[in-house]
């Protein structure tokens, strides 16, 4: 129950509250204050001095975003360099073979070199997809390991007379290497038609 402090023309009631808060006063004008409302107000009051979590938590990640920033453009910078420096230099492979006449001799190594090239833009073009939409992107990593495979199966295609004056146990080993490549380019073309059926049906969905 209430209790009712009269004070000159004035009258306060006073309602009991728990030991760890004390009582709370209401005036007879109807105004109700309690020490726990008080407490609210003053961290309310205080909050815009101190900074958000949320605010830090932003502040950290744009730093890193611009760092990974940086970081795809030097490597665009690299790979784009690399693979103009050897395209150049194939092409003037081809031209002095061509001019030399030995080009059919020299056709394996060029295009080995060309398939390099083709290697390196695919990983530039998956830097540029990494930098505009900061997500990776499985399909040029599934078409880098398939030219590589390719190259290495030209390679050891190249080289299979030379292995078979090294005895049977380099043969052996060149046919189990070609084996297990054409699995892997069984395996990465499986993978290319699943995901290119995927963004289908999800294209398909959206529409």
């Amino acid at each position: 129950m209430p209790r009712r402090l009269c004070c000159g023309d004035s009258t306060t009631e006073v309602y009991p509250q728990p030991r760890e808060h004390g009582f709370s006063t209401r005036a007879s004008s109807g105004v109700y204050s309690s020490p726990m409302s008080a407490g609210k107000a003053a961290e309310k009051h205080e909050s815009p001095d101190q900074p958000a979590p949320d605010d830090t938590r932003g502040w950290v990640a744009r730093v890193f975003t611009w760092i990974e920033d940086v970081v795809y453009i030097g490597l665009s910078v690299m790979l784009a360099a690399s693979a103009l420096a050897l395209l150049g230099h194939t092409a003037n492979s081809f031209v002095r073979e061509l001019l030399q006449g030995s080009l059919p001799v020299a056709i394996v190594a060029l295009l080995d070199r060309l398939l390099l090239v083709l290697m390196i833009v695919e990983l530039l073009y998956t830097v540029q997809v990494s930098f505009r939409e900061h997500a990776l992107v499985p399909e040029p990593f599934l078409i880098v390991g398939l030219v590589a495979a390719t190259r290495r199966i030209l390679v050891l295609t190249a080289e299979f007379p030379e292995l078979q004056d090294k005895g049977e146990q380099a043969v052996r080993i060149a046919m189990t290497e070609l084996g297990v490549l054409t699995l892997m380019i069984l395996a990465l073309v499986a993978s290319l038609r699943l995901l290119r059926r995927r963004d289908r049906d999800a294209v398909a969905k959206k529409d």
